[in-house]
């Protein structure tokens, strides 16, 4: 996915990942894993530590789907804020909270010095700063709510010395941490499989299918079958619609820009915009020796597939940190990311509403995918092995999102104002109006077709219906995908799927080139 043309590059992309080789048979295991990014591989590797026998799939390589697109932030200070999640899950869910992201930053600390895996973990400093004067009450009630979440180490500064930190004051939250995400996987799923595990690539999962023995089916004609199913591809492909109620794709963009060393402190930012900013620096080995410093810089979220606007929001957020550091140099990174926003603000992992008890699902980052995704590996090797977990009902998939009505009755009639695309126009007039190397969707009478020109001029067309749900797909001129407006699904140019929800591609159209829309 890394190297597909016209899609942006995040700063990790560089590092290689283990080449896994390809699923040719069926296979049993006690545990199968589906999904090869954080939350899968973590999950993978505490059930092998464990002493269960484990499968792990992935339909491309580890890491290579959204745990490449992160800004890797270790943080407890949870993006929804604790006053939110205190309304939201009350005190003692908001202690749980603190304490399962804690647990997590800790746990990639303990499993990086033990492994020995070379992921430039660095615990750091993390700052939520005030985005402006109007949010100095903001600060302080946050401050009191993360009190009573019981980290009691935070402290309120008035008058911070900080470039991101100008309208007033903010809270420091100590011995957060950073890692450069690609070396940590990578790390991990070495240990795997010198542990025994078995781990596949281009397994495109299809179909998983609950009972005593669990069924995990393949595009390839493949079966698995295992006594547990953990799902943990960002969103459930095996959920068609509970979990898709309670949660929300977002896109999220991101820049990489050098800047002179010592420039800033070496921390975690964020401030109190919404959406908001998210800021660490990163350093990188130069061939001759020496080091170059990174400022990565986040935000100017966006539903997926309901914005077109890359550029402009790159723009703004180049704007923005150089009005914070102004010495900044070129932008040499620049890519977006999708993040699954719950209702409630926080995770959905256990077992999968409306199947058996063996099948679990890990979703709903929340934009803190790295403890998410950590927190689920812990929590799922407790509930399949049988044992209790302080976390369980925090995070249950099953939970009704009560107090954050309000949020699922937006986000329910933000999705059903998408099927009106059924009824517009198309993205132009005439397939001619299309560029080399981009998409726009036709319309042919009743139908809406998925265009792409690639750069020999040649028209490729599929459906522009999205096989979720049947909401109708955009195409995203910046990373040259088509997205789906209502639960995040994508594909690439050609109408290939990339992300589920979905687990088909595109359908195929039969139409002759020069056709009047």
């Amino acid at each position: 996915m890394h190297d597909e043309p016209g899609r942006t590059v995040s700063i990790w992309m560089s590092e290689e990942v283990p080449q896994l080789p390809a699923l040719s048979t069926g296979a049993h295991a006690d545990v199968c894993v589906v999904g090869a990014g954080i939350a899968g591989v973590t999950t993978a590797y505490c059930l092998m530590q464990e002493g269960r026998s484990v499968i792990l799939l992935d339909d491309s390589q580890p890491g290579r789907g959204m745990t490449e697109r992160t800004t890797a932030h270790l943080s407890h200070a949870i993006d929804a804020g604790y006053v939110e999640i205190e309304r939201l899950h009350g005190r003692s869910g908001a202690r749980l909270a603190a304490e399962s992201h804690t647990a997590a930053i800790n746990w990639i600390e303990k499993i990086t010095n033990e492994a020995g895996i070379a992921c430039e973990f660095l615990r750091v400093d993390g700052y939520l700063c005030a985005a402006s004067p109007d949010d100095t009450q903001r600060i302080k009630d946050e401050w009191m709510a993360v009190l009573r979440a019981g980290l009691t180490e935070v402290e309120h500064i008035a008058q911070p010395a900080s470039p991101f930190s100008q309208n007033g004051p903010c809270l420091r939250f100590p011995h957060q941490a950073q890692f450069h995400p690609l070396k940590y996987l990578t790390g991990l799923v070495d240990a795997l499989r010198k542990g025994g595990c078995r781990a596949f690539s281009g397994a495109h999962v299809t179909k998983v299918e609950s009972g005593k023995q669990a069924r995990v089916e393949t595009s390839q004609g493949c079966v698995v079958t295992a006594d547990a199913v953990v799902v943990a591809t960002n969103t459930p492909i095996n959920n068609l619609v509970t979990i898709h109620t309670k949660q929300a794709a977002y896109i999220t963009y991101v820049i990489g820009a050098s800047i002179p060393a010592e420039t800033v402190e070496q921390a975690l930012w964020w401030d109190t915009q919404d959406p908001y900013h998210y800021v660490r620096t990163e350093r990188h080995a130069l061939p001759g020796g020496g080091e170059e410093l990174f400022l990565i810089v986040g935000g100017e979220d966006h539903k997926a597939g309901q914005a077109d606007d890359a550029e402009l929001r790159y723009g703004r957020l180049e704007a923005w940190a150089r009005r914070h550091v102004p010495a900044m140099g070129a932008v040499i990174y620049r890519w977006s990311g999708q993040v699954m926003e719950s209702v409630d603000g926080l995770a959905f992992i256990g077992r999968n509403p409306g199947d058996a008890d063996n099948i679990y699902i890990a979703t709903g980052d929340c934009g803190m995918g790295m403890t998410h995704g950590t927190i689920a590996g812990l929590l799922l090797t407790d509930l399949i092995m049988g044992r209790d977990s302080a976390w369980a009902s925090l995070y249950n998939p099953s939970r009704q999102p009560v107090r954050a009505m309000g949020e699922f009755v937006r986000e329910s009639l933000n999705v059903m104002a998408q099927y009106a695309d059924w009824v517009t126009k198309g993205d132009v007039e005439r397939e001619e109006d299309i560029a080399h190397e981009q998409g726009a969707v036709l319309r042919e009478g009743l139908t809406k077709i998925a265009a792409y020109r690639d750069a020999d001029g040649a028209l490729h067309t599929c459906s522009a219906v999205c096989p979720h749900l049947n909401c109708i797909v955009t195409w995203n001129h910046s990373e040259h995908t088509w997205d789906c407006p209502c639960h995040g699904s994508r594909f690439d140019p050609f109408g290939k799927v990339l992300n589920g929800p979905a687990t088909s591609d595109l359908a195929p159209v039969k139409r002759k080139e020069g056709t009047v829309p």
